[in-house]
């Protein structure tokens, strides 16, 4: 019996080492990416997704100019982002040519690293026009470390392009 029971945690200790490799892996091929156009490699987030294909801020202004309140339409951008949740990185703002997107991340999934505004990163999923509700900006006003004085001038709802993203590719740093 007690054979048995060896043998039995020797097989589950053996199953589990092999399942955590193989999920180390996975993290691994996640989180570094190599564009097969060039040498630049990517810190992956939330899904995995392509430097390739990626339209540019200008393109994506376009895009938004057709859109409706309620309209949505698949697509994957290149921009510079302009702020991120200081909180805990869990949205952030991009460059849109004369505007910018709030981007929210698919599932409330992943967060970004806080210290990316500035950067240009690749962003995929579903660009949509929203309207903000007056609380939902003073949060996330509050969120980007704005002073009480600048959240108080917040009094109207705003009519807002709106991204929900389920991957996000950043430049690695060399």
């Amino acid at each position: 019996m007690k054979t048995l029971a060896l043998l039995l945690v020797a097989t589950l200790l053996a199953t589990s080492c092999n399942s955590q490799k193989k999920s180390e892996t996975k993290t691994a091929e996640n989180q570094e990416l190599a564009s097969s156009k060039s040498d630049i490699a990517f810190k992956s987030f939330g899904e995995t997704i392509q430097p390739d294909n990626a339209i540019d801020k200008m393109a994506l202004a376009d895009t938004y100019k057709n859109l409706k309140a309620g309209d949505s339409v698949a697509v994957k951008f290149k921009s510079e982002v302009k702020a991120v949740c200081q909180s805990k990185g869990c949205w952030m703002r991009m460059d849109v040519g004369e505007d910018e997107a709030m981007v929210k991340f698919k599932d409330y999934g992943f967060f970004m690293p806080l210290d990316i505004t500035g950067e240009e990163v690749i962003v995929e999923g579903m660009a949509f026009v929203e309207e903000v509700s007056v609380d939902e900006q003073r949060h996330y006003a509050e969120d980007a470390g704005e002073t009480a004085e600048e959240i108080a001038k917040i009094t109207e709802p705003k009519r807002t392009l709106s991204f929900v993203s389920n991957g996000v590719l950043i430049p690695e740093k060399q």
